[in-house]
């Protein structure tokens, strides 16, 4: 018997080889690409502008980066496929990716933003809600909300770095609204 690659979350690992293609490109040019194409900020609106609001989230400010988020994606991302299903995951994901690039233009015009944190925390969150039962909040969902948005909110307030905390906890919430609406959609 024959041992096969399998393909086995489509939506996750294509997300993860178009953003290690997005690294190499911007190695390449010498992360012109990754401002130019892969980073959202407020600009006029041109069909580029388009292409940044959601493929922000396949840019990454260098391999550490990159690196990081990827683990957690490729960890998380495909049992949260399995059990939502690729279309609707990538609904979630491109949700996401619009309402965080959106975010960021309304609130923080003199900065760019890229990378997938977004994706990842909103599947840390989507996660959490695993195994939800009708009329019931899991206790996984608050705790993790608890530790996660206290991280993030005290980062936000009081670390001087250049992480996109607020865009972290946009992307929780679109995890969390999102698990919320599948359990009542299914």
């Amino acid at each position: 018997m024959k041992n096969k690659l399998h393909y086995n979350s489509p939506v996750i690992l294509t997300f993860f080889f178009l953003s290690l293609a997005v690294l190499g490109l911007g190695w390449l040019t010498k992360d012109w690409t990754t401002l130019h194409l892969f980073s959202v900020y407020r600009s006029p609106v041109t069909p580029l502008w388009f292409v940044r609001l959601f493929g922000h989230v396949l840019g990454h400010g260098g391999y550490s980066h990159f690196a990081g988020n990827m683990v957690l994606l490729l960890v998380i991302g495909p049992p949260m496929e399995e059990r939502y299903g690729s279309r609707a995951l990538l609904c979630g994901i491109l949700l996401t990716a619009l309402i965080s690039g959106l975010l960021q233009c309304f609130l923080f015009p003199g900065y760019a933003l890229l990378g997938a944190s977004g994706i990842v925390f909103m599947l840390i969150l989507l996660s959490s809600l695993s195994g939800m039962k009708s009329g019931t909040i899991p206790l996984t969902l608050i705790l993790v909300a608890i530790i996660y948005l206290g991280q993030e909110i005290y980062a936000g307030l009081f670390v001087t770095d250049n992480t996109a905390h607020f865009m972290h906890l946009a992307g929780g919430v679109c995890g969390t609204g999102f698990g919320f609406l599948m359990r009542k959609t299914k």
